[in-house]
């Protein structure tokens, strides 16, 4: 007896809703693809081609993976975006992984990113990891669709109802900031990442004298650290004083300071209870953190720059932080990801998904799929996709009262309007100036 139906139908009564003239109504969702009856959900289904996706509607470059199969209608799209290297990025997708892949069955998830891992030899690189992240995610998008679930349901099910998140916050001065945490306050965050203007609060920095003895490019940027660390202090004493205990602040150090100057601020931070403060330390002086630990008991998240396991099995193990703070297309996808969480719960150190603005929406859904299922979730990064955003990626998630929240069709939910995508081209030119800071005598500053 064949019990397999439409997926179509399956996903369209999952979310109670009839078909209506062949369309999906309902508002922000996804098309979903009409599967063909097929024999088993087992049945093998392979690849027939991987290209990238790209577009850069806000100037930010922003890339998918769209996985193609033999199955008319079935392909899953997922996120590697690597802003930074975008080109390198596609190259790698269509020169390198599309051939890689074809003929591969798209059900041995763990097989393609074992063996697309160490295909290169060399590995654990962000350009890599990238291209095999948008694989990776794919995968879990068409076997969401061939099991007609969500991805969640898959990685075992809900553990919260929605995923809570904090907001950006801050300004140029204490005041601006404690302003700016009131005002998220009412729109329903209860945690609010506040900064002192751009990372390092630059704009408290005197004129800087490498540029006057030429030295650098024109467009680089200077950091007095003394300034930026008081600044912090002031600016958390005022949020506190405006706000009150209720919200969570954090904070990002952006790993901007020399690692005994972060010591020194955490342990000033420590009297405003912050809910974490992210990034202390760059990965190259990773073997501070027992030192810290000694120091202060304020939380620490970590994380956004790892590519390699070897830069966060043994911080973790050694609970050296509290909050695991990988982008996740950084180390390879949802597959590494669950192991990166599942590892975490057991040394109670907590998901805390990187997710700026420079992650596609299909990312963003993937941190959340990972964010309700797995137990020890901390906390997601807040993001608010402009109507330009959700044309492109249909289904893409949204924030409700601080929470938020995924669509429930099968798969990640989101999908890629190629078409529309194709009118907003990469820019020629890179941007690396929000990387270039530099000490006043212009000793460049790792961020």
């Amino acid at each position: 007896m064949n019990r397999r139906k439409s997926l179509r139908s399956l996903g369209l009564a999952a979310l109670g809703m009839p078909l209506l003239s062949g369309k999906l109504k309902a508002e922000n969702q996804p098309e979903i693809p009409t599967i063909p009856n097929r024999s088993s959900t087992l049945d093998p289904v392979k690849i027939t081609k991987v290209k990238a996706i790209y577009t850069c509607p806000h100037g930010i470059e922003l890339i998918v993976v769209k996985v193609e199969t033999d199955t008319p209608g079935l392909y899953g799209v997922g996120c590697a975006t690597f802003r930074q290297r975008a080109h390198a990025v596609i190259a790698a997708i269509d020169k390198y992984l599309d051939d890689f892949c074809r003929g591969r069955d798209v059900h041995n998830i763990e097989d393609i990113w074992q063996t697309a891992y160490v295909s290169s030899y060399w590995r654990n690189g962000p350009v890599l990891n990238n291209a095999l992240s948008g694989l990776d995610q794919a995968l879990w998008d068409i076997k969401g669709k061939l099991a007609n679930m969500p991805v969640y349901q898959l990685l075992g099910g809900k553990c919260r109802f929605a995923v809570d998140t904090y907001s950006h916050g801050g300004g140029r001065s204490p005041e601006e900031a404690a302003e700016s945490v009131l005002a998220k306050q009412e729109q329903g965050f209860r945690h609010v990442r506040i900064q002192l203007g751009g990372y390092g609060a630059t704009h408290l920095s005197d004129a800087p004298d490498f540029k006057n003895a030429g030295f650098g490019m024109p467009d680089d940027n200077v950091m007095d650290p003394v300034a930026y660390m008081k600044g912090v202090v002031r600016m958390f004493d005022k949020v506190r004083e405006v706000a009150g205990d209720k919200v969570e602040l954090l904070h990002d150090i952006h790993e901007r300071l020399q690692p005994m100057d972060a010591i020194n601020l955490i342990k000033q931070l420590e009297q405003y209870r912050p809910f974490f403060i992210e990034d202390p330390f760059s990965p190259e002086n990773i073997s501070w953190f027992p030192l810290l630990r000694q120091q202060t008991s304020v939380p620490i998240s970590m994380g956004e720059l790892y590519n390699n396991p070897h830069e966060w099995i043994e911080p973790m193990t050694k609970r050296l932080f509290d909050f695991i703070r990988i982008h996740i297309s950084q180390i390879g996808g949802i597959t590494p990801a669950m192991k990166v969480a599942r590892l975490g719960e057991w040394f109670n150190i907590r998901t805390a998904w990187h997710g700026p603005g420079d992650v596609s929406p299909v990312g963003h859904a993937a941190n959340a799929h990972i964010d309700l299922a797995v137990w020890n979730f901390g906390i997601q990064e807040a993001v608010n996709f402009s109507p330009l955003l959700q044309e492109i990626f249909p289904g893409s998630p949204r924030m409700e009262n601080g929470y938020m929240i995924i669509n429930e069709a099968p798969g990640l939910g989101v999908d890629v309007n190629e078409e529309l995508a194709m009118k907003y081209p990469l820019p020629e030119k890179n941007n690396y100036n929000w990387t270039q800071l530099r000490k006043r005598d212009g000793t460049p500053i790792r961020p």
